[in-house]
């Protein structure tokens, strides 16, 4: 069989299942860009997501067996692709095993900067925190998990969770100011 980008999902893990390169990176170049976005939210370098990602499709491959065809591929491998991120974090990141620090309470953002930022201007702000700030900031905020199952996720505790959350906001805000500052410079305000 002569695998392209027309092949169904189903195809191409027939063909994968049966050692088939072409099918392989058929699969791969489809999901690719995808799933680079969510390897995207856990680091701070695209070379470093791409690491990820190729780490995550080759659990894919291996895996394919035990893929159950639900019309949910995509799914399937988001999954693998965020707890591949997720061990990638844990892996490359150091945090405090203890803080007890006073924690602000969650506070809306009340600036107006923000409003004149699109999607991918906030997202280069968010890559620009630190690694163990960022990796928490994403699971809280972008995927909605609580900080007790953060803590679990990143083996850490509840309060570093909160005390990390928090200082991404403390930082994502100085970025935002910081950058409304240089575009007022720029436009001569």
């Amino acid at each position: 069989m002569k695998y392209t980008k027309k092949n169904t999902d189903k195809d191409l893990v027939e063909g994968c299942l049966r050692g088939h390169r072409l099918a392989q990176k058929q699969l791969y170049d489809r999901y690719f860009g995808k799933m680079l976005g969510i390897a995207m939210r856990y680091t701070k370098h695209q070379e470093e997501a791409i690491e990820i990602l190729n780490a995550s499709f080759l659990k894919v491959f291996n895996s394919l067996d035990k893929y159950k065809d639900n019309n949910n591929l995509a799914g399937w491998i988001a999954k693998i692709v965020f707890n591949c991120s997720i061990d990638h974090v844990r892996k490359h990141t150091k945090y405090r095993k203890v803080m007890n620090f006073e924690i602000e309470r969650d506070k809306p953002v009340l600036n107006d900067s923000i409003n004149n930022l699109n999607v991918e201007d906030i997202f280069k702000l968010i890559q620009k925190l630190p690694a163990a700030s960022r990796a928490v900031f994403c699971l809280y905020v972008v995927d909605g998990y609580k900080h007790k199952e953060v803590a679990e996720m990143l083996e850490i505790t509840v309060g570093t969770s909160k005390w990390h959350l928090a200082n991404a906001r403390k930082e994502l805000q100085r970025l935002i100011r910081q950058q409304d500052q240089g575009e007022l410079v720029v436009r001569g305000y």
